[in-house]
């Protein structure tokens, strides 16, 4: 068992390494992945240029990628559940947003960047929480079930226009929700219909049961099927059109109980992993109370690590939607990258989709020297930027700890003032307290 778990670990850091170290740098000679970056030394495209930590002096400034080779390089041909894709978890909730409400926001953000902005940089998945609030539908996080003004980020009328207008510019382009679904019958569908989408949903009497394979990406297309919406309710086929989640896909557990390293299990309301009766997988990864600081480890090297796992524990699947907060922050490839290897497991058979050879057999791999201009995202380090992406140390628990009081606790005496003020009663005391607990808690 211990050679085999060092075998495992062997092939990893050679899985790391291959995918990010034979890909030429851009002929522009902007700085790759990993390198230092300024305004004079500007990063290639598919990257940003910012320190790994939100924190003053917390680092300099280096190359990180935060878009995906596009999983359709090599074709549309292919069942949709063999293609991975980028998801954001909580996508509406974007740092620095002020609650619609006109409330301040205390809830923590998990995203750095509009649900448009996402969806430009390759992300394809979605996770929205829906609350019937203030005789509209809101997307919101909560306390025991219920939206509040002050954890209230945005009305779902104002993503879901989002993912209208990117479906109506980019024809050819697949988007999947999931919804945590806290609304009543009926309210989703009244939503989707008012933004237009109705047209776009996979109906669910047309989606494949007992595990059996898709539709190609290009059979859903061309019949307009290009927004696959997802409920976590039961029953809502009939009142919303759209699918119970957990009936077509097997998910992880999410928050920092699925952060475990060396194990995969399934969140409760999943069937198992290994379960074949659904033909999607779902692996979260990201901490239960959102933190860049710890993205910047968790979004690199380990969720690599945990995407194998996730494949041995789901019956030799790898992963249809990777999601994951901060998705443009990592010390190295980050989940672009991660999601770069499940697409090239998935639809050939190599380490990464950069090393897939078009139109040969499944396994047939290829090292080039060169990728399409559409490919240039994977800019890759030299071997010493590279050692830091594939065995990144955790990040220390002096900028955590800062980081989390500044979004719990330290919070200005105005904001505070005003939340009391706005929304003195039991409920938002109890909210507030709350809060404050978690932050003590860690």
């Amino acid at each position: 068992m211990a050679v085999d778990a060092a075998r495992r670990r062997g092939l990893l850091l050679l899985l790391v390494a291959t995918a990010t170290a034979f890909v030429a740098r851009p002929a522009t000679g902007s700085a790759l992945v990993g390198e230092g970056c300024s305004a004079s030394s500007p990063c290639g495209s598919g990257m940003r240029c910012a320190t790994c930590s939100p924190l003053p002096g917390s680092g300099p400034a280096v190359c990180s990628r935060t878009t995906p080779i596009d999983p359709k390089i090599h074709g549309t041909g292919l069942p949709f559940n063999r293609y991975s894709w980028l998801t954001t978890h909580n996508s509406f909730a974007i740092t620095g947003t002020p609650s619609a409400t006109g409330a301040p926001i205390v809830s923590p953000p998990n995203q750095e960047d509009s649900v448009t902005g996402q969806l430009n940089n390759g992300v394809r998945g979605l996770m929205l929480d829906t609350y019937d609030f203030k005789n509209d539908l809101w997307l919101c996080h909560s306390f025991a079930g219920k939206c509040y003004d002050f954890t209230a980020y945005q009305l779902a009328s104002k993503v879901l226009k989002e993912i209208k207008a990117f479906l109506d510019s980019n024809p050819s382009e697949v988007i999947t929700v999931f919804v945590e679904d806290y609304s009543a019958p009926g309210s989703l569908s009244k939503a989707l219909a008012a933004a237009g989408l109705t047209k776009y949903v996979f109906p669910p009497a047309k989606m494949p049961g007992n595990g059996a394979d898709w539709p190609t990406l290009k059979d859903m297309v061309a019949q307009g099927h290009r927004l696959l919406v997802f409920t976590s309710k039961q029953g809502r086929e009939g009142s919303d059109g759209v699918a119970h989640v957990w009936n077509y896909v097997v998910e992880t557990k999410y928050g920092s109980d699925g952060l475990a390293m060396g194990s995969c299990a399934s969140r409760a309301e999943s069937r198992a992993m290994d379960s074949k009766a659904q033909s999607l997988v779902l692996v979260n990864f990201f901490t239960t109370n959102p933190s860049q600081s710890w993205a910047c480890v968790n979004n690199s090297s380990p969720l690599i690590a945990q995407l194998r796992t996730c494949y041995d524990a789901s019956g030799k699947r790898w992963p249809n939607f990777i999601a994951v907060d901060f998705y443009m922050r990592s010390s190295g490839g980050g989940a672009p990258l991660a999601t770069d290897v499940a697409n090239g497991r998935l639809q050939c058979g190599c380490d990464t989709i950069a090393y897939c050879k078009e139109n040969a057999p499944f396994g047939t791999c290829t090292m080039p020297s060169s990728l399409p201009s559409s490919a240039s995202a994977s800019s890759s380090p030299n071997p010493s930027a590279l050692r830091s992406s594939s065995s990144a140390p955790a990040p220390t628990l002096a900028p955590i700890i800062l980081e989390t009081f500044s979004s719990y606790i330290f919070l200005p005496v105005t904001v505070l003032g005003s939340v009391f003020v706005v929304l003195w009663n039991f409920d938002s005391i109890i909210v507030v307290l709350w809060g404050l607990w978690i932050a003590s808690s860690l």
